[in-house]
């Protein structure tokens, strides 16, 4: 090659080079933009997002005040992420069904008693009103209890759970056959109960001992008080439609860890989490968290022909009325919501997603090798202006 043509190739692998670096910084204001923008417009008082590859994180940003002190959020602010615990417990079961420990298909009963004797909650007396009950003929397997079919139902957005508690109900029954429906619920909170009896340890240990620190998750636990001014404060949608600050004041010691619910987490954290999906089990720092033959179970329908994600609020102060894709069927996986079309300038068919009630949300897309992750902190869930910042930052995410 002649001095001049180096000299042109060089410039011209330059200029590529230009153009990339500055199509990304484009991409990254516009990210910027539509969360300093969509907090304000929307009123929303915080929100921190983050964008990640298997190996490399492509954007963060936070934006909005940790409470009415005026105190900014950064991106290692602490949420309480809720039901984005449930993956995380999920995790925790499978790595016992790896080393033999449990089984999907067995009887969960083996392990907890208390789980072969409840019963289905048949009928309401027509005169009283009274809850009338019949012996369930299927045994509940974990398998049901990680993918919400076991029957056991949060009132939130059950009628006949709802019902239920509203007349003073006692130890929760089953609301249907487990396997014969798909219904949000507190199935992964026994399955953390599970991992409790067989592992010997409790939630906190098993989580840090087997998952957080080998991930390097290190502001991710169920006890957040050691760092309670990062923690953000939590909201609530008043009747008049504004937003009203929780009291801030330091989460109690839980009496007991909750597989379902009750971590604390940062958007960096639950990144890591993520990386270790999109890397078949292997985290970013190349640590085996599961087996690849396990996450691909993860990965895929494993409620047949049943349908997930539609879900009637009784309860609508803690709650809006849940339709994640509206038109379209979704499955659900071991942990994971799966959407079966793709979002129109957005994730895949086949992503993998859930969220928390305070509105933290999160999906890892693999085919796209890409996670994201959006942290907000007041209620109630899927508030329509909290879908909105969503759908407007999963719209810039994908046009990194």
């Amino acid at each position: 090659m002649s001095q001049i043509n180096r000299r042109q190739f060089g410039g011209i692998l330059f200029g590529a080079l230009a153009q990339r670096i500055t199509a990304a910084t484009d991409a990254t204001a516009r990210l910027d933009e539509t969360l300093r923008s969509g907090i304000a417009q929307r009123g929303i008082p915080a929100a921190v997002g983050m964008a990640a590859s298997a190996d490399k994180t492509l954007y963060q940003g936070a934006f909005g005040t940790r409470d009415s002190s005026g105190t900014p959020v950064t991106v290692d602010s602490i949420f309480a992420i809720a039901s984005m615990t449930k993956a995380v417990t999920t995790v925790a079961a499978l790595q016992l069904a790896e080393q033999g420990k449990v089984q999907l298909d067995e009887p969960v009963s083996r392990h907890l008693p208390q789980l072969g004797r409840l019963k289905v909650l048949d009928s309401f007396d027509r005169k009283t009103g009274k809850p009338k009950f019949r012996p369930a003929t299927v045994p509940m397997t974990l398998k049901h209890l990680l993918t919400h079919t076991s029957g056991l139902c949060y009132d939130t957005w059950d009628g006949d759970m709802f019902r239920y508690t509203s007349n003073g109900g006692g130890e929760s029954p089953l609301m249907f056959e487990p396997g014969a429906r798909w219904q949000y619920g507190t199935g992964v909170d026994w399955a953390g109960r599970l991992v409790e009896t067989v592992s010997g340890m409790n939630l906190e240990d098993y989580f840090q001992a087997r998952i957080l620190r080998p991930l390097e998750m290190r502001d991710t636990s169920f006890l957040p008080a050691p760092k309670f001014d990062r923690v953000v404060t939590g909201y609530r949608r008043q009747p008049d439609g504004t937003l009203k600050q929780n009291p801030r004041t330091p989460p109690a010691l839980p009496k007991e860890f909750n597989g379902g619910g009750g971590l604390y987490s940062t958007a960096g954290d639950y990144t890591r989490f993520m990386q270790m999906i999109l890397g078949k089990g292997r985290g970013v720092n190349q640590v085996q968290i599961l087996q690849a033959k396990t996450v691909e179970s993860m990965e895929v329908n494993q409620i047949g022909d049943l349908t997930a994600g539609k879900m009637k609020s009784y309860k609508p102060p803690i709650s809006s009325d849940v339709d994640i894709q509206p038109g379209f069927t979704e499955k659900w996986g071991l942990g994971f919501l799966i959407n079966t079309t793709p979002y129109a300038g957005g994730r895949s068919a086949g992503s993998l997603a859930w969220a928390g009630l305070n509105n933290t949300f999160y999906w890892i897309d693999p085919k796209r090798s890409l996670c994201a992750v959006l942290m907000m902190q007041f209620l109630p869930f899927v508030d329509r202006e909290a879908v909105g910042l969503l759908n407007d930052f999963e719209q810039a995410v994908y046009k990194l």
